[in-house]
């Protein structure tokens, strides 16, 4: 009997996803569960979530929540952008293909139950929710940029209090596509990446003379308030894709997909932009995502057309990151095919995932938490729905208790 490549594909992913089983069946202890967003045609949306949980000797991965037979609806057939609730009782879910971000309550289990969602005038992109759990932000628009803030109450989305055009100074007909949300740990700012399409529009054409890649600032305030940073937007390179805050509330990280970069900022008066010195710092080639571990002492990139996630060591006085190198002497560390989100585990810092988009897979390293350097986890990579776009991580029982303090 012949097998095609896809179902090739998902026997030795599953049959790598029993291994992973049965080598941990021993000593089975769940730390975190892991949330992967796709598509998936028994859904009645179309897409799906998927849970599965992460084992804490050995950080492989196997299904929970009953996820193993059927996953879990998104709410959409193209769900893009997850985020999660400081206190790990809500996920929410972008999906571009009707413009919806949807709730969910997470259980003692790692299951999910819907709750309520909202609708947008354009596609949301990106998502991300303050610490302190009172506000989503969400970035949508696919020829505009748009910046939306809802009130969160227990969890459960409010009508928009606040919502700002992204435009560039001097060019406001220009085409802009919002890439990236992420709101600073203390509550105090929040931060959106946008590239110009009319300035930059590889095999299009173009009509404009600005700067390509851009950084908004917004200090936040009292009910919602939106105050743009002195200086804002900040430049960032030709096609910013992703970025990060440090825990630290001291530096920005921003990834550029095109100029295979990572760019650094110094954060000054609650939420000013300003280059880090000896910027930028390379990448491998197309820097789809960022994250950082929940010290602040190390900083990941997966790059999606290498298919590899960069490390790097943050010097914490200066925010300056450098390459770290690997266990096998290296510089990077293969995933599957094209990496297009990345996590770091948030129990304790001790593992980094990726959705690997064309690999119909999960990536997994373990991270040494003394040196950065990444480590492939048993068995990996592990079996996904198809397509999987992005990745979200919450504790599991009294791990979500515990701080990771930088």
């Amino acid at each position: 009997m012949k097998f095609n490549k896809l179902s090739q594909l998902f026997l030795v992913s599953g049959i790598g996803l029993l291994v992973a089983t049965l080598l941990t069946a021993c000593q089975l202890v769940t730390i975190d569960y892991l949330y992967v967003a796709g598509t998936d045609s028994k859904s009645t949306s179309g897409g799906g979530i998927q849970v599965l949980a992460v084992d804490s000797q050995s950080g492989a991965l196997r299904f929970a929540a009953g996820t193993d037979k059927a996953a879990i609806d998104a709410g959409g057939s193209s769900p893009v952008a997850m985020a999660t609730s400081s206190d790990f009782a809500n996920l929410y879910v972008a999906n571009a293909d009707n413009n919806t971000v949807v709730h969910f309550a997470v259980t003692s289990t790692g299951a999910l139950t819907q709750k309520d969602k909202v609708t947008l005038t354009a596609p949301p992109v990106a998502i991300a929710v303050n610490k302190a759990g009172s506000a989503l932000y969400v970035v949508s628009g696919t020829t505009s940029a748009t910046l939306t803030e809802f009130p969160l109450a227990s969890g459960a989305i409010g009508a928009a209090a606040s919502q700002e055009t992204l435009s560039i100074p001097g060019f406001a007909s220009d085409v802009t596509i919002p890439t990236g949300v992420a709101v600073l740990p203390n509550n105090a700012a929040v931060y959106v990446t946008v590239y110009d399409q009319s300035a930059y529009n590889p095999g299009g054409t173009t009509s404009s003379t600005a700067n390509p890649g851009w950084v908004f600032g917004f200090a936040t305030g009292s009910g919602g308030a939106l105050t743009p940073s002195v200086g804002s937007p900040y430049r960032a390179g030709v096609k910013p894709s992703s970025l990060v805050a440090d825990p630290t509330n001291r530096f920005v990280y921003v990834a550029d997909f095109a100029s295979n970069d990572l760019i650094g900022y110094g954060i000054s008066s609650g939420s000013v932009l300003s280059f880090l010195i000896s910027g930028p710092y390379k990448t491998g080639n197309e820097p789809a995502s960022v994250a950082i571990d929940p010290r602040g002492r190390f900083l990941y990139v997966s790059n999606q057309l290498d298919s590899t996630v960069s490390s790097y060591a943050i010097e914490l006085a200066t925010g300056i990151p450098s390459l770290a190198i690997n266990v096998t002497g290296g510089q990077t560390n293969g995933t599957d095919t094209q990496p297009v989100s990345l996590i770091v585990d948030p129990a304790l810092g001790r593992y980094v995932f990726t959705a690997n988009h064309l690999g119909n897979s999960i990536s997994g390293f373990r991270l040494n938490p003394n040196t950065g350097n990444l480590e492939q986890t048993q068995a990996t990579p592990y079996p996904s729905l198809n397509k999987p776009t992005a990745v979200a991580c919450i504790p599991h029982g009294n791990h979500s208790l515990e701080t990771v303090t930088p």
